[in-house]
């Protein structure tokens, strides 16, 4: 595993201009894919230093509060999670934060309210840029599953490209 950019504790973080926070619940199925990113992100050595990764599970909302409260952050966070968004299986998109779906806000997930408030907090008053990159989900189980549909691991690549392109000049 990459240890440059695998963020292992908050003290870490303030020292990194990028944030990418892998986000979901690895026992559900395709919910697991931002940590599957985050995970394939730490693989190998090609991410520049200042870049920091983190497979944040279904703890995002504690990383952002303490970033959102700490005198030096980020200049810009890059979120990846799955999401249903009636879109094909497998489609990468990005997510405007004010147009995370309702029926998401209130799901035990990046998407709950107090992480949306989160973010919006961190870009309006603590001039971070925010980008969420999201991924049409195949299913998710209604029992414990660690494994991620075929459409969702063939994006895993593409997802990967999307931050090196977004990384590129910073």
């Amino acid at each position: 595993m990459n240890q440059k950019n695998n963020i292992t504790g908050f003290s870490e973080i303030p020292d990194k201009n990028v944030l990418v926070l892998g986000c979901g619940n690895i026992l559900f199925g395709d919910d697991g894919f931002g940590p599957r990113v985050a995970e394939e992100l730490l693989k190998d050595d090609h991410l520049p230093g200042n870049v920091g990764v983190i497979n944040a599970g279904t703890s995002v909302r504690n990383i952002l509060f303490d970033i959102a409260l700490s005198e030096k952050r980020p200049e810009k966070i890059i979120i990846i999670d799955a999401i249903d968004a009636g879109k094909t299986p497998g489609e990468i998109f990005e997510l405007p934060l004010d147009e995370i779906p309702v029926k998401k806000i209130d799901d035990f997930s990046m998407h709950q309210l107090p992480t949306s408030n989160l973010l919006k907090e961190l870009k309006d008053f603590c001039k971070v840029e925010i980008i969420i990159i999201a991924c049409q989900v195949e299913n998710i189980p209604t029992e414990v599953s660690t494994i991620l549909s075929k459409s969702l691991i063939d994006a895993v690549p593409e997802v990967c490209q999307k931050i090196d392109a977004l990384i590129k000049n910073f």
